[in-house]
């Protein structure tokens, strides 16, 4: 037996925590430089804003009904995450965090009204941290899913779904009559798994609600869609096929892209920003105790811009040998930006990827090619990167990094583009929210 516990609008709700003004208002979070809505609030969801909508279509909502846009404060949703987290642990024995703003929890042996204990942990959690999730619960952790989309629809659309289900759905002993009732009353593009693309191919074969999809012989599924979505048929059915996972599986390609603030033109602002990505994705790579072997470069302009010259290229440097120093991966990185920069370009977007990962247990055996001794400098290496990440966690990130990545007091060119970005409430000492009496 599962639970998923999920914030509502959490990006919203993290910026209404400080700014209880907000309540009531219809606000958007923005993406990276401003671009389009990444959170809406119910009130901007009434306006028709639809998620991933382009700030410069919806801006005119400011005028006309105080929409309030902010900037994405990703420091401060990450902490409050945390906090949300550790408050819907109890819940049952085991969880897993599956996003920023969700967590699966095991209920297997709970014995009491399961219910009544999830509405406790939603009200501790809306209390101390003033989040407002919504909590379902279901034999699969797919019904789980589903659980947890009804209490939240039938909260914020009436009628939709019974008002028993709203905020704390529980239909893991539900009557098997009741919970067709609810299958029937959901669209088969809402249930976990199924995308638009697989969902209008359901459509097509006649397949229209979640009921529908739970009737269907999975065996048949399989044959002509997917092992997944007969998996999610069979979690429909009752039959769980997807356990917690209590660790992230290791990344086999790791990314670290940005689009820029403002045009830039200079090779030397671009070797900063490539440093910084190399320079995060290999953190990221240590994190998960991998070794890369490649490492991928890409520049380009903006394709939105007309009025530019297009330029895009990218680059595959491979590394001596499999490693995760920040100092190799940069230069490799850097070599590759050597290769593909052209001056004259209005460049808006550049990254780094790491390819070819592998555990770093697993050893390269080569050749002596130099005269010091490999496993030597691999130990040299591998404390001088341990002592930068515990600096760098301990400190802040980027309080030590590499030279080409530029002072980090510096007003970066290539910074993104965050106009309307709230104060760091929890995560900086300068952004502490001040009460007065």
């Amino acid at each position: 037996m599962f639970a998923l516990v999920d914030g509502n609008n959490f990006y919203v709700s993290c910026e209404r925590v400080f700014r209880p003004s907000l309540i009531g208002r219809p606000v958007v979070v923005l993406s990276n430089n401003d671009g389009c809505a990444i959170a809406r609030s119910n009130e901007a969801k009434a306006l028709g804003i639809k998620m991933g909508a382009p700030w410069f279509q919806i801006r005119h909502f400011e005028e006309s009904h105080g929409l309030v846009a902010l900037s994405a404060n990703f420091a401060l949703y990450g902490d409050m995450s945390d906090r949300m987290m550790s408050l819907a642990a109890p819940l049952g024995h085991r969880q897993e965090i599956y996003s920023i703003d969700e967590s699966f929890v095991d209920l297997s042996g709970i014995v009491g009204d399961l219910t009544r204990r999830g509405c406790i942990i939603r009200q501790r959690i809306l209390k101390w941290i003033g989040i407002p999730c919504g909590i379902g619960m279901g034999a699969t952790k797919t019904l789980a899913k589903l659980a947890n989309h009804i209490a939240k629809t039938a909260e914020r659309k009436p009628g939709s779904y019974p008002a028993a289900f709203a905020q704390v759905c529980n239909l893991i002993h539900l009557p098997a009559s009741a919970l067709d009732a609810l299958l029937a009353a959901t669209q088969v593009g809402d249930i976990w798994g199924v995308g638009r693309r697989i969902g209008a191919q359901l459509n097509d074969a006649g397949v229209h609600t979640a009921l529908d999809l739970a009737r269907l012989d999975p065996a048949t599924v399989k044959r002509r869609w997917s092992v997944v979505l007969e998996r999610t048929v069979r979690e429909l059915q009752g039959t769980s096929c997807i356990s917690l996972e209590h660790q992230a599986p290791a990344k086999l390609q790791i990314a670290c892209t940005r689009s820029f603030g403002q045009a830039v033109l200079e090779h030397s602002v671009l070797q900063q920003a490539i440093t910084e990505f190399a320079s995060r994705a290999a953190q990221k790579l240590r994190i998960q105790n991998g070794n890369a072997a490649q490492v991928l470069t890409f520049i380009r302009t903006s394709p939105f811009r007309v009025q530019d010259t297009q330029y895009s290229r990218s680059t595959v440097v491979p590394l001596r040998r499999p490693c995760s120093d920040t100092r190799s991966i940069t230069q490799a990185a850097l070599a590759g930006l050597n290769a593909i920069y052209r001056p004259g370009y209005r460049y808006a977007k550049a990254g780094v990827m790491l390819l070819d990962i592998a555990p770093a247990s697993y050893v390269q055996q080569e050749l002596i090619l130099e005269d010091s001794d490999v496993d030597v400098a691999n130990v040299k290496a591998d404390r001088l990167m341990e002592t930068l990440d515990a600096i760098n966690h301990r400190f802040g990130r980027g309080t030590v990094s590499l030279a080409s990545s530029g002072q980090s007091n510096d007003v970066r060119a290539w910074g993104m583009k965050q106009e309307r970005r709230t104060p760091g409430y929890t995560t900086d000492w300068e952004g502490l929210a001040v009460v007065r009496a």
